[in-house]
């Protein structure tokens, strides 16, 4: 009897999680917490890029820290493009029950007061995630996969590591690169200061007393992510020698 009732509890067990990725509210769930790893991993990546500042031996410094960690650093990677197709599959579906849901059009376009909070940023999540998303791919090939093509070894700390410094340098001295980079994050501030309120109410954390000061604090996050990165090609740019 007892096995009886654990075969027939198991496709329950699998019915509610699947039911979770059918319903709206599971849906908003699955991608308020994959925006929220994602802002985790930004803050991250900006933090290590940072040593950019800092000469070549300290960015290279950082890659052999990561790459130091083996199957742990793939494993991450993994776990991370998990999370980032999650987040697009589900950004897209919610977008869309969202415009089937909506029967008629609002008339006058601005904020619709709380707690929706409509703002430009709000209104054009969908195509600046679309160009974030073009951005990633083309970023990941220049610095992730294209460097392993005849790569440039030097030694750091008795260790050798494939020196990304160089052609990360050479491709913020190209000024157009250096343009799009910037460009693009200021739709990542964009995209960050709305999908990090949002991510909270998703998730069902919205209180007038609390609410307000996540807005502002996602706010901040996004304009300080989208300085420190636009810095970076800038300081490349106008302040590295050329060699």
């Amino acid at each position: 009897m007892q096995n009886a009732e654990k075969q027939t509890a198991k496709p329950n067990v699998i019915d509610a999680i699947l039911s979770i990725f059918d319903s709206t509210v599971g849906r908003k769930y699955i991608m308020g917490l994959s925006g929220l790893a994602l802002v985790g991993f930004i803050v991250f990546h900006l933090a290590g890029n940072l040593s950019l500042f800092f000469g070549a031996e300290a960015f290279n410094s950082y890659v052999l820290k990561l790459e130091s960690l083996g199957p742990l650093i793939r494993l991450a990677e993994l776990g991370l493009m998990a999370v980032f197709v999650f987040h697009i599959i589900f950004a897209f579906s919610v977008t869309a029950q969202n415009k089937a849901a909506r029967k008629t059009r609002y008339a006058v376009k601005g904020n619709a007061g709380k707690p929706s909070r409509k703002t430009i940023a709000s209104q054009s999540m969908i195509y600046t995630g679309l160009v974030l998303l073009i951005f990633i791919v083309a970023h990941v090939w220049m610095f992730r996969f294209a460097t392993r093509f005849n790569p440039e070894h030097v030694t750091i700390h008795g260790a050798e590591v494939i020196n990304l410094y160089t052609p990360v340098v050479a491709a913020f001295k190209n000024p157009w690169i250096a343009l799009a980079y910037s460009a693009v994050m200021l739709l990542l501030g964009m995209h960050v200061s709305h999908g990090f309120w949002s991510a909270f109410q998703s998730l069902g954390a919205y209180h007038p007393r609390y609410t307000p000061v996540i807005y502002t604090a996602g706010v901040l996050l996004a304009l300080l992510l989208a300085v420190g990165f636009i810095a970076l090609p800038g300081w490349v740019y106008f302040m590295v020698p050329v060699k």
